[in-house]
């Protein structure tokens, strides 16, 4: 019988760079987040029938929990990185990226445009931050002190060279 066949999937690796990288994004998703849902989406929230208003606020508690998993599963992959945690204690659940819920097509067809875009961009991020934190869990090989101290000074390099 014949397997199906199956492209191999380029591994994703962690790196300093990737996790930086994925900050910034994710931080620059939280500060427009925070500006739409408290500051222009109030008004538009109220142009809303009733029933999506409460889709619209529970959809921008959505955001902000996935926001907020993203943001501590990347300071845990720092911490690895700089040797605060070992890469065996990132893998421990609580190591874990959190569990958001999804949002419900519906629903997002409901809200003005501008949420839709934060609540599409929060749910994107999320997905590939929970590929990455899946690959973690394959049988990989626990990375070497060595590893992790060139890890580190990568880091340094990078965070010195951009002050």
């Amino acid at each position: 019988m014949n397997e199906p066949f199956e492209p191999s999937r380029p591994e994703a690796r962690i790196t300093p760079r990737l996790v930086d990288a994925l900050y910034t994004e994710a931080m620059v998703l939280a500060d427009e987040a925070r500006a739409y849902f408290d500051d222009v989406g109030k008004g538009e929230r109220l142009l809303l029938e009733p029933f999506a208003r409460v889709g619209f606020a529970c959809e921008s508690l959505k955001v902000t929990t996935r926001v907020m998993h993203i943001v501590a599963w990347l300071l845990t992959q720092r911490a690895i990185e700089t040797g605060e945690l070992h890469q065996v204690d990132g893998r421990r659940p609580e190591r874990r990226l959190g569990h958001a819920t999804t949002s419900e097509p519906q629903v997002i067809e409901q809200m003005p445009p501008a949420a839709q875009r934060l609540i599409h961009a929060s749910s994107d991020l999320y997905a590939r931050l929970q590929r990455l934190d899946e690959g973690q869990l394959d049988d990989e090989p626990v990375q070497s002190p060595a590893r992790a101290l060139m890890g580190r000074l990568e880091r340094d390099l990078i965070w010195n060279r951009g002050a």
